[in-house]
């Protein structure tokens, strides 16, 4: 019996064995089959649709444009975050009757907050993205029910709600809003997150900086935005949008690289005081347009250029970059290069005389005229520095033709000596010839040397010299001899560190011998103390320049003018040379009543921020200066010294912070410290744009900044909590 046992559980387990083999070959055959599938032309498409409904592949990361500053670290312009909104009502947990249930009441709180839409049309918007995602779940079955492997693009998988983009601040409210307030996979929710350009200071230095595209993505158009937009734009990188868990998620593939930052030499300050004097005498005038520019005179630095055109409402705005392309004849300032070059060769001395008697000149057929020779008052003799200071042209005609008539290809070498032909590239970007002296050649086939060609040359016509190679000119003259290029771009940075620094150009180590040199600028400082400058003469330092005033070529003549003043001051040890041109001023154009008192204005605002000089001696066109200063909050050293230096009380701050909150009691300025704490909003209320925009960014915010003046609102309140990289909003008024 326990054989016959032993032999029935063998049979038995031999027929399991095979049981098992049999069953574990089919496994391996499905498994095989499966593979094969996979593999097959059926299983890519299968694929496919997996991919389709999971992923979206190689979507652009775009990197964070490089932020623009002035010399001292202001905000000129920067990127901040926006979102395009989109639905996506193919979302895992979206459903039909609680989007029905909460669509008119999204539609109100969208239309409350974007009034671009109505609720009605918000819903519209709404439900057809539902309508559409519908009609293609129908055309899905279809294709499935007659067998056509046909793909269904799901345009309902992104659907644009909002028109504009919005701030991370509005972000956060719309997603309070009915439905909205769900996880994103059952609201369908999408936020984009792109770049928008941002100027703190408004339209402060705006052709200058420049534009960009709306499209970001297209870069700079115009300024500095476009001269270093492959600098400031940065690397893109790629990413894809994966669906795990019901939920979309952004998987980077290849990180973007942020732009680089750039540090120009431009000064808030005196930018603002250079375009707010040059307006004024462009509104006083009716002018059709006006440039003025300040470089400090040792490093080439221009501190303020400001370009203003008339709009057709009468106002000015910034426009076309005069100061670098305005192809003009220059007129009187260009004298000074006649009596240098003259001075330079040894054929005139300062005391040499000319004959202008009444101001009439007659040469080759064509008059010669002096601005007083309608007065009919006979001069008699100039000398050469009487010829400068009164802005003669019978005398500087009578210069070159004495000593360049038989070989006047000297005197434009002369020209060439100095650097004023030389071609020069700027930080601004310019088409063609412009921002190029064109100063013509006796040999020149392409530019025709004329006989009256050398004397109208002497005074500053048949020549172009755009301002800012007058203003170069000018300020080798103030700096020794020493001709340098203008510039405006000085630091690269990444990450905050400086990788590049920009120096200024060395055009001309020495323009013309020292003796000359010293001749020159007691000529220029005797057309402010004694000729036709005398308006510019500041009771406070010493100012040396040159007025021009030039009619316009126009249809083959002349009409209307171009008065401009080139100096520097203090004249005696010059910190800054200045370039102001006007064209088509109304009224007597005047180099030195328009043009001189715009750069006097400058001048001595400029001093007053920048040196010594007290604030109520400076000469400005507010006839009424307040006499308590409003003070902004913010850094209390920088308002500590402003108010010595007016001779205002101040009391003593116990408090070891920086920042303060000043209040006048009637008797004194007393600073408030404010408690600035980590992780945590300061209180800026009360700030200027600077220290506000310095705070928040230093706490690890992003800024999103309106208007001008002091901050009136911020959108986080003072104390709550930071989180970094959120945006605060912040008006000024």
């Amino acid at each position: 019996m326990g054989k016959r046992a032993e032999e029935n559980k063998r049979r038995i387990l031999n027929r399991y064995g095979l049981i098992v083999f049999f069953l574990l070959g089919v496994g391996v055959m499905i498994i095989f089959s499966a593979g094969k599938i996979a593999f097959s032309a059926e299983g890519k498409k299968w694929r496919e649709v997996g991919e389709r409904e999971t992923i979206i592949k190689d979507r652009v990361i775009l990197p964070k444009r490089g932020n623009i500053y002035t010399y001292d670290g202001k905000l000129l312009a920067t990127s901040e975050p926006l979102y395009s909104i989109y639905m996506d009502f193919w979302a895992e947990g979206m459903r039909k009757d609680t989007l029905m249930k909460y669509v008119d009441e999204l539609s109100v709180a969208l239309a409350r907050k974007f009034s671009d839409r109505t609720a009605s049309q918000y819903k519209s918007v709404i439900l057809n993205g539902w309508k559409l995602r519908e009609k293609e779940e129908r055309q899905m079955k279809e294709n499935a029910e007659k067998g056509v492997d046909r793909k269904v693009k799901l345009k309902s998988r992104y659907v644009r709600i909002l028109r504009p983009d919005i701030s991370y601040v509005d972000l956060k409210e719309i997603r309070t809003y009915p439905f909205f307030n769900q996880r994103s996979n059952r609201s369908g929710l999408i936020a984009e997150e792109k770049n928008a350009r941002k100027r703190p200071f408004g339209n402060l230095a705006n052709r200058t900086v420049g534009n960009v595209y709306k499209d970001l993505e297209k870069g700079g158009a115009s300024g500095l935005e476009l001269k270093y937009d492959s600098l400031l734009r940065g690397v893109e990188g790629v990413k894809s949008r994966q669906k795990i868990q019901g939920r979309w998620t952004d998987i980077e593939e290849i990180a973007a690289k942020d732009g680089y930052d750039i540090v120009t030499t431009l000064d808030a300050d005196i930018q603002e005081v250079t375009e707010r004097a040059l307006r004024a005498k462009l509104e006083e005038t009716a002018a059709e347009s006006g440039t003025a520019i300040i470089m400090e005179t040792k490093t080439g630095e221009i501190k303020g250029v400001a370009n203003l055109d008339r709009l057709s409402n009468g106002s000015y705005a910034e426009g076309n970059p005069n100061a670098f392309s305005y192809m003009n004849e220059p007129g009187s300032t260009f004298k000074t290069v006649t009596v240098m070059v003259a001075l330079d060769d040894g054929v005139i001395t300062p005391t040499d005389s000319f004959h202008v008697g009444n101001g009439l000149y007659q040469y080759n057929g064509k008059w010669v005229r002096d601005h007083y020779w309608r007065q009919g008052r006979d001069r008699g003799y100039l000398t050469v520095k009487e010829g400068i200071e009164l802005s003669s042209n019978v005398v500087m005609s009578k210069i070159v033709l004495k000593a360049y008539g038989d070989d006047p290809a000297k005197f434009v070498k002369g020209i060439d000596r100095i650097g004023l032909r030389k071609k020069l590239t700027w930080d601004v970007p310019l088409n063609g010839i412009e921002g190029t002296s064109s100063i013509r050649f006796p040999d020149d086939k392409t530019n025709y040397w004329s006989k009256t060609t050398l004397p109208w040359m002497s005074f500053g016509y048949e020549t172009k010299v755009p301002p800012i190679y007058m203003l170069m000119f000018y300020n080798g003259i103030a700096n020794g001899g020493k001709m340098i290029k203008p510039f405006i771009a000085k630091k690269l940075l990444k990450d905050g560190r400086v990788v590049k620094e920009y120096k200024a150009e060395v055009v001309n180590e020495q323009m013309c011998k020292e003796s000359t040199l010293v001749q020159i600028q007691d000529m220029l400082l005797g057309v402010v103390e004694n000729g036709t400058a005398k308006v510019v003469k500041s009771d406070y330092f010493s100012i040396a320049g040159k007025t021009g005033t030039a009619q316009i070529a126009s249809g083959g003549g002349y009409s209307d003018y171009y008065v401009s003043f080139c100096g520097y001051f203090p004249a005696d040890d010059p910190l800054y040379t200045c370039f102001v041109g006007i064209r088509k001023p109304k009224g007597v154009p005047s180099g030195g009543g328009q043009a001189g008192m715009v750069f006097k204005n400058i001048a001595e605002q400029t001093f007053v921020k920048r040196t010594r000089l007290s604030p109520e001696q400076a000469l400005v066109d507010d006839p009424e200066p307040q006499k308590r200063p409003p003070l902004k909050n913010g850094n209390w050293e920088y308002g500590r010294s402003v108010l010595s230096m007016l001779d205002f009380k101040t009391s003593i701050m116990k408090s070891a912070s920086d920042w303060v909150k000043i209040e006048f009691d009637s008797v004194a300025y007393r600073p408030h410290a404010l408690a600035i704490a980590d992780n945590s909003v300061p209180d800026v209320l009360g700030m200027g744009a600077r220290d506000a925009v310095y705070l928040l960014e230093k706490s690890g915010l992003r800024v999103n900044l309106t208007g001008s003046g002091k901050v009136v609102s911020q959108s986080f309140a003072p104390g709550s909590r930071v989180v970094k990289g959120t945006t605060i909003s912040i008006t000024l008024r």
